[in-house]
């Protein structure tokens, strides 16, 4: 992933420096044990925690890296390079940035809810609209990008309109019934034969050590759960894989 100073995807503080704290906390009381020479048992304890927090920082800053660009994990998706592209649940545009900067020639329809629950995970500051719009002036591909705002349950579009579509890190939010719909409407306005490129949250063993149980998220599936859903919805699982935090499967739609 690579670092931009001008795009701010919105994501919180403790993701990528919540470690801090507890490195200078405990980094500055194993110095002073050292210094003062304090019992051995209290080194003892105060070192797994600064190894811990020191390396769940470097982890959590450049593995995971949430507010700096992502990259493609598969260059299999939309191979052409051309076609319109829906990424559903845009957010604050990491997912859209990705796809055009990987994709010069394609254009997207960037689309979320923008509702509640953005604003839980993003904040209130600017309009979820307006935040959207600046990173993709950030990013160089205003000119390849609309906003749209709608119910991903509910896609304001005609069947068959588009030739690719990206999904990141949105789906696990829903509950049963709105992935069966979200992914029903997914196909329905898909091209016959489009990529459906679908990016969640990976449960794997170094997001457990960084973050800890609770913060990670509560009903994480594998690619076994998923590939069902989506062949019901009228998809093919070409691909699967993980990338840094991300589970991804490359779908295409059935004719």
């Amino acid at each position: 992933m690579i670092a931009t100073a001008h795009l701010n995807f919105g994501y919180p503080w403790w993701l990528s420096y919540g470690h801090l704290p507890l490195v200078a906390g405990s980094g500055l009381l194993l110095a002073l044990g050292f210094w003062r020479k304090w019992p051995l048992w209290t080194i003892i304890v105060l070192s797994p925690l600064f190894l811990w927090s020191s390396t769940a920082l470097l982890a959590a800053r450049f593995v995971l890296n949430l507010n700096g660009e992502a990259e493609l994990p598969t260059q299999s998706f939309l191979r052409s390079g051309v076609g319109r592209v829906l990424d559903i649940g845009a957010g604050t545009g990491r997912s859209s940035i990705m796809v055009l900067k990987a994709r010069p020639q394609a254009t997207l329809v960037a689309l979320d809810l923008f509702g509640q629950s953005f604003e839980q995970h993003f904040g209130p500051s600017q309009s979820p609209q307006q935040r959207l719009q600046a990173n993709l002036e950030a990013a160089g591909v205003q000119q390849r990008a609309a906003i749209v705002t709608a119910d991903m349950r509910e896609l304001p579009f005609e069947p068959s309109t588009f030739d690719a579509i990206v999904s990141a890190y949105v789906f696990e939010h829903l509950n049963r019934e709105g992935i069966q719909k979200s992914l029903a409407e997914a196909a329905r306005v898909e091209k016959p034969g489009g990529d459906f490129l679908l990016m969640l949250v990976a449960k794997e063993p170094w997001m457990q050590y960084t973050f800890g149980p609770m913060l990670m998220h509560a009903h994480l599936q594998g690619a076994e759960w998923w590939t069902p859903r989506l062949r019901e919805a009228g998809f093919q699982v070409i691909e699967e894989g993980t990338h840094p935090a991300t589970l991804y499967l490359l779908a295409r739609r059935s004719p």
